[in-house]
């Protein structure tokens, strides 16, 4: 499979696979971000899900998929480090601000760092048509944003904070998706470096929170291994999709089909968490659609 991955990227099969991974990763990012703002405190959720995916993850890393090059480990040391950053500001930005508010602002912010940041290190380029579809895109993205800010009644005085917290997570998702797209690069075999990246990102957050589960009520502990356990499964499919996508694609173009995900994330919202959707909120998810499509179209 790693083979196959490796001779379709830079065609045109690889494109389209590309853009079909990375839509996929918008819905299961959303319904991840779903999962991370539950019943349990965001760093609880958390530290169940990357525990369970640790564990999940470990045997392939062992028998499944080639061994890492030495050269490969300090990539994944710094993959690594990168994600526990990552994390910590997304639990803080959770922690602070209501779902429907930050969660676009994280997004929104994302693809345009990324974008640039791909200019950078992968020297990609967007003509003139694609700014515009990413202006679209992201403009609407904030839309959504203060769409819910007007409709907000609780947490209005951690507002700020959270905001800040919204858009430094945004900046390290730019940051470890040009960071992880140059890495798997990087390794002989993609899926050894996706098998072996969820094993050490699986190590901070459950050390961080050990003394949080330890003291966890035994009522709790079963809901926590469910979430956990799915969530797992979403990190594999999600993340592992937007990898591939990079792999195979543009960086550029994978980061911004991604954050399609404020669209499904407001449908999350909708469906599993009872928020209304209404007709301004419906256009500005079509506009974020419309948005995606002139970026990957455009090319």
């Amino acid at each position: 499979m790693g083979d196959l991955i490796i001779q379709l990227s830079g065609t045109a099969e690889g494109a389209r696979l590309a853009s079909i991974l990375a839509l996929s990763a918008a819905f299961l990012h959303a319904v991840f971000g779903a999962l991370q703002k539950g019943r349990h405190d965001p760093w609880i959720s958390r530290a169940g899900i990357d525990l369970s995916y640790g564990l999940m993850a470990l045997p392939v890393a062992l028998f499944l998929v080639p061994w890492p090059d030495p050269a490969l480990w300090p990539v994944l040391l710094g993959a690594m480090i990168i994600h526990i950053a990552y994390k910590v500001a997304q639990a803080l930005t959770y922690q602070r601000g209501a779902y429907t508010v930050v969660y676009p602002v994280v997004r929104g912010t994302a693809p345009l760092f990324a974008v640039l940041a791909a200019m950078l290190v992968f020297d990609e380029r967007f003509n003139t048509i694609q700014w515009l579809g990413l202006g679209l895109l992201v403009g609407s993205i904030f839309g959504l944003a203060v769409n819910s800010l007007r409709k907000l009644q609780v947490g209005r005085d951690t507002l700020v904070p959270a905001l800040a917290w919204a858009v430094a997570t945004g900046a390290m998702v730019a940051l470890y998706t040009t960071y992880d797209a140059w890495g798997i690069r990087q390794a002989a075999d993609p899926f050894t470096f996706l098998a072996w990246f969820f094993v050490l990102d699986a190590i901070f957050m459950p050390l961080w929170m050990a003394r949080s589960l330890i003291r966890l009520p035994r009522d709790q502990i079963g809901p926590l291994a469910l979430r956990g356990g799915i969530g797992a499964l979403v990190a594999f499919a999600s993340f592992g999709s937007i990898m591939l996508a990079t792999r195979l694609d543009e960086v550029g173009r994978a980061a911004v089909l991604r954050e399609t995900s404020t669209v499904f994330a407001a449908l999350v919202g909708w469906v599993i968490l009872g928020e209304k959707v209404g007709a301004r909120r419906a256009v500005l998810m079509a506009l974020i659609a419309a948005g995606a499509v002139i970026v990957e179209f455009a090319a």
